[in-house]
């Protein structure tokens, strides 16, 4: 039969070339072994010296058997804890038996009465105990590099966890070397806690916690990973309930699902998700649902510091990457508004950053009262949340947390595309906020009403023990009808108002800042309409005013321009300017607005620039709350007049006594030209 090797002459190239060379080399090293090796000679024809070192071998490897067969693992309890105590600067002991099984492609050990001491600053409370600990790892995955436990069996395991006011952690052996990264636990594909305790005391936030731990194969609704506990923060009852799955082929490219809620101060928090990579627990993704009757008591659970809000419920999309969290594509409502958004948060060294970009479709302004300070009142009746407005202060009065600011930097945006129908017909929001180092930047302040718009930025210092603020805002194109009501189905002033407010001062309100504040309130009306009776009653024009306002006359007299400039001085506003200049009247005012007290107290005098026949010479009164002012006239000044006319009268004659009440009508027109451009 040919052979196809021989007659192919590719093979004899090989044969020839390689193969023969290699052959002829290799005899000639077995020939030179043979010849000259002494190992080589001393195993064919082993001597005194060979045969000693043979027996040698030999005994060592018995003694080393002998050694295993009677070696009692418990002679190295003593050194392992000493080691570990010195080398985690704490007591550690092994007070039970240890056994080991070394000869295993998953070696296992057994540890019973395993103690973990606290800190020296925590002596009193053990940190770790546990009655009997069983483990097995995988031999190949160790060797290439990779920890993979089969089986895990903890009985009667206690922790106890404290955390300090100053951020020590007792459970954290080596700080130099702790992270916020997340706990990452080794593959564990059986796992078993019975009776397992624990036990938290969180300082910082005055809470504490006492939790069952349970963990245990099976199909029942009792396998899985159970965490049950009960506690308290700051005061209120705290609860705390983590489900997993059954540890059953655990896998490394599958997701450990887990469901955890968290209810306490007010507020519950759900997770419903996975662990990414088991058991990286600072990997996982969840659906996050949250409510509560204040997003500021949030700080105390997540130590996130969010403002004052009416009850609120969103939901979204959580996620983990170590440091960094996530929170997308959420949306809910807080109070009457909806609310949607993304947010960060993210921790730089001992600093936690969160940037947040927040959007509303439609919102109730009673709810922002309450994100800027206010106090609503807000009732709940089922699901259904309503806002009805500021508490009994003009001005806000919650006073702002200023070590939560010092704790955290971020970013805030956010937009309301529409608002509900309200007094002040504001129609969009958009705010901006910048934190750093206890430093708060409001940029920007945005309102736009159905005309015109207010916008302004502010800077609130946080970082001193009261808050010091700088405030510039200015108001333009507002609509006069807009504050003051109609009258009889017709406005009684048309026009639009410019206005700037600059001021400054320390407060930990907005009503304290504004109580303690310096600085410049200006109010400007370049030319408008105002009902003509009214314009009459401004100088007192009885005949005019009173004939126009009962006849129901509703035609304008044109205002010229309007201008109140306001000085401010530890938040009393007291007039510089106050004109107010119409056709028929040239109206000037005097007096103060006290910003802490929240109430007025002007003076307006009035002059015609028309003969009138009757007039009272007594100023018009503006005093009283903000909120509802009482105008009136100066009484004393009236009964002078009458006095001097009744006399006249009897004195002369009749027709005298009118005198007093005749006004020439020499006032002339304002120069608003150079009012304005003082103003502003």
């Amino acid at each position: 039969m040919p052979n196809p090797l021989k007659d192919n002459p590719n093979w004899l190239v090989v044969r020839d070339r390689a193969l023969v060379p290699a052959g002829a080399w290799a005899r000639q090293r077995r020939d030179w072994v043979v010849a000259n090796d002494p190992v080589y000679g001393g195993l064919r024809r082993p001597g005194r010296p060979e045969a000693i070192a043979l027996g040698g071998t030999f005994l060592l490897l018995a003694l080393f058997v002998l050694f295993l067969a009677l070696f009692q693992w418990n002679w190295l309890r003593g050194p392992i804890g000493d080691w570990a105590s010195a080398r985690y600067d704490r007591e550690i002991e092994l007070n039970g038996d240890l056994d080991v099984n070394l000869f295993s492609m998953t070696p296992s050990a057994q540890v019973r009465g395993l103690r973990v001491g606290g800190p020296d600053w925590a002596l009193e409370e053990d940190t770790l105990k546990v009655a009997d600990l069983q483990a097995s790892i995988r031999l190949g995955a160790l060797l290439a590099g990779r920890i993979e436990m089969p089986s895990l069996i903890i009985t009667k395991p206690e922790v106890v966890l404290i955390a300090t006011e100053d951020g020590r952690l007792s459970w954290v052996l080596d700080p130099d070397k702790a992270d916020d990264q997340g706990m990452k636990i080794p593959l564990i594909n059986h796992l078993v806690i019975r009776d397992g305790t624990l036990s938290l005391d969180e300082q910082k936030r005055d809470m504490t916690l006492k939790a069952t731990v349970s963990a245990r194969e099976g199909t029942d609704g009792e396998a899985g990973f159970h965490l049950d506990g009960r506690g308290t923060m700051n005061g209120t009852p705290l609860r705390l309930e983590v489900r997993g799955g059954p540890f059953i082929n655990i896998r490394r490219d599958r997701p450990y699902a887990f469901k955890a809620e968290l209810s306490g101060v007010g507020s519950t928090l759900i997770a419903d998700g996975s662990i990414t990579r088991p058991f990286d627990l600072g990997q996982f993704t969840a659906t996050l649902s949250l409510q509560g009757r204040d997003m500021a008591d949030l700080y105390l659970l997540t130590g996130i510091t969010t403002p004052n809000t009416p009850p609120y419920r969103l939901s979204g999309t959580l996620r983990r990457d170590d440091t960094l969290f996530t929170f997308n594509d959420f949306s809910g409502r807080v109070g009457t508004s909806d609310l949607s958004g993304d947010l960060t948060v993210d921790k730089a060294g001992d600093r936690r950053r969160v940037d947040a970009d927040l959007r509303s479709s439609l919102l109730d302004i009673d709810d922002l009262s309450a994100v800027l300070g206010g106090t609503p009142r807000v009732t709940a009746s089922g699901d259904t949340v309503t806002t009805s407005g500021a508490g009994a202060k003009l001005l806000p009065t919650a006073p702002l947390n200023v070590e939560r600011l010092r704790v955290m930097d971020g970013t805030l945006r956010y937009r309301a595309a529409r608002v509900k129908r309200n007094e002040l017909d504001i129609r969009q929001v958009d705010l901006g906020a910048d934190l750093k180092d206890g430093v708060l930047s409001l940029d920007p302040v945005s309102f736009d009403f159905n005309r015109g718009s207010l916008n302004g930025t502010a800077r609130i210092n946080a970082s001193r023990d009261t808050p010091y603020t700088t405030a510039d805002f200015r108001l333009r194109g507002y609509p006069l009808e807009s504050i003051i009501p109609a009258r009889d189905g017709a406005p009684v002033v048309t026009g639009s108002a410019l206005g700037r407010a600059r001021l400054e001062g320390p407060g930990a309100s907005v009503h304290d800042f504004a109580a303690n504040s310096s600085g410049t309130i200006s109010l400007v009306v370049p030319q408008g309409r105002m009902r003509a009776a009214f314009a009459e009653l401004l100088g007192i024009n009885v005949t005019a005013g009173l004939g126009k306002l009962l006849s129901g006359d509703t035609g304008t007299s044109e205002i010229r321009c309007a201008v109140a400039d306001f000085t401010v001085r530890r938040g009393v506003a007291t007039a510089r300017t106050f004109v107010i200049d119409t056709t028929p009247v040239l109206a000037k005012g005097t007096g103060t607005i006290n910003l802490g007290a929240e109430t007025m107290n002007l003076r307006i005098d009035g002059e015609t620039k028309q003969p009138r026949l009757i007039r009272l010479w007594s100023p018009i009164t503006v005093v009283g709350p903000l909120t509802a002012p009482k105008v009136g006239i100066e009484g004393g000044a009236v009964a002078g007049q009458l006095g001097i006319g009744a006399a006249l009268g009897a004195l002369i004659n009749p027709l005298v006594a009118l005198l007093p009440f005749v006004d020439p009508g020499l006032a002339e027109d304002a120069n608003c030209g150079a009012l304005i451009s003082s103003a502003r």
